[in-house]
């Protein structure tokens, strides 16, 4: 068998991490490494792992001594260039429990281009979709019914082998990885970095199979989401969660200029991304700012000090430089929207947020469109999308 590297970052997760390694060693074997990073744990995570290190010599260990996390964005690309032996890695979570066989079900896809994913059984803490299993067998690791869950595997039979999705725990070859630049910082600690690294291999043509032959138990959201140590609890989103998954989303429309968006098998659904430059003919309110900065890639607006106030408190929350975005010497975007933010109605703030579709759609270069209270210049067709890719 060709051996698999498990990428693991954890951070206060002890107790999942014991699931997830003894599930790896019993149903998986010793062929495959195991790489675990510690960020900064305080729930004695790291005492743990030098204890299976010693025991156990195909994993590897890392911690990061802190004081502040250095999360899942940075750690991933840590444990790959710093600490993975083999050129097939596997991105894991420390809440997953690894179900016989899937090894084997991940090796049958996997190869250059071509990136895997296994599917997700999981308890009801979130909508049921058309690309995991819903079943409940437990929600923390001490309730895990593994018996049962090994039962109901040995009698499972899947109605298809395979479909195009992408979603954690998903495998990929270290060239592949590294066609891409591995992981954007923007998306540090986490959130929405897994969106990004997708949408950028799909762009360099990789190919996404989900096999449902190869299966892990989910517990989900223990990382951040739902842990205890940041606030949060089964169903309970933790302050910390909402604080990180609002930046990157905001992070994320500034980068692609859209929301994450996928098909219902976690596709991603990529729409091209313009230079779209706000004129503002009025000023502009500071909660409208707020909601319309994210959107476009240059503004222009007459009132300079509220620009200001704006830059202040959020550049600290974006590697973009808003300074240069919001006060461009040069204002030539591709594509001008001149309006007047006080008239911006529920429909406006639908249009911005659909806007490349709208120019994707009907747009021509060299036309000029009324749109609600948009006035849309359209000076060159050129999209950038692409040049994301790295």
């Amino acid at each position: 068998m060709k051996p698999i590297s498990f990428i693991i970052p954890s951070r206060n997760n002890k107790t999942y991490l014991e699931m997830c390694y003894n599930s790896i060693r019993k149903n998986l074997g010793y062929t495959h490494e195991i790489c675990f990073a510690d960020d900064f744990s305080e729930d004695g995570t790291w005492e743990y792992l030098q204890e299976i290190e010693k025991k156990d010599n195909n994993i590897k260990i890392y911690r990061n001594e802190g004081p502040e996390r250095l999360g899942l964005t940075i750690l991933y690309d840590k444990i790959v260039r710093e600490m993975a032996t083999n050129d097939r890695l596997m991105f894991f979570h420390s809440d997953m429990y690894a179900l016989p066989g899937l090894a084997d079900r991940i090796l049958k896809y996997l190869k250059p281009g071509v990136v895997v994913s296994a599917t997700r059984i999981e308890p009801p803490l979130h909508p049921e979709g058309p690309e995991k299993i819903v079943i409940d067998f437990g929600i923390e690791p001490e309730e895990l019914k593994e018996q049962e869950l090994i039962s109901w595997y040995d009698r499972y039979e899947p109605t298809q082998e395979t479909t195009e999705g992408v979603f954690a725990p998903w495998a990929i070859m270290r060239q592949d990885f590294e066609g891409v630049k591995g992981h954007d910082p923007l998306f540090r600690p986490q959130s929405k970095e897994d969106s990004d690294i997708f949408n950028r291999l799909q762009l360099n043509g990789i190919k996404f199979i989900q096999t449902w032959e190869g299966l892990v138990y989910h517990m989900t959201s223990r990382g951040s989401r739902f842990n205890p140590y940041s606030g949060g609890a089964p169903g309970k989103d933790s302050p910390e969660w909402i604080h990180t998954t609002t930046k990157n989303m905001r992070n994320f429309i500034r980068k692609w200029g859209q929301a994450v968006e996928h098909d219902q098998h976690m596709k991603p659904i990529i729409t091209p991304k313009y230079n779209i430059g706000f004129n503002l003919t009025d000023d502009c309110p500071m909660d409208i700012l707020n909601a319309i900065e994210p959107w476009c890639s240059t503004l222009y607006a007459p009132n300079h000090q509220t620009l200001e106030e704006y830059i202040e408190k959020e550049q600290e929350l974006t590697d973009y430089d808003l300074t240069e975005k919001l006060h461009p010497e040069i204002f030539t975007p591709d594509i001008e929207v001149r309006f007047n933010p006080k008239t911006m109605s529920q429909d406006s703030w639908t249009i911005i947020q659909q806007l490349p579709k709208i120019i994707q759609d009907s747009g021509e270069e060299g036309e000029t469109f009324m749109l609600d209270i948009f006035e849309i210049v359209i000076n060159k067709m050129k999209t950038y999308e692409k040049e994301l890719i790295e």
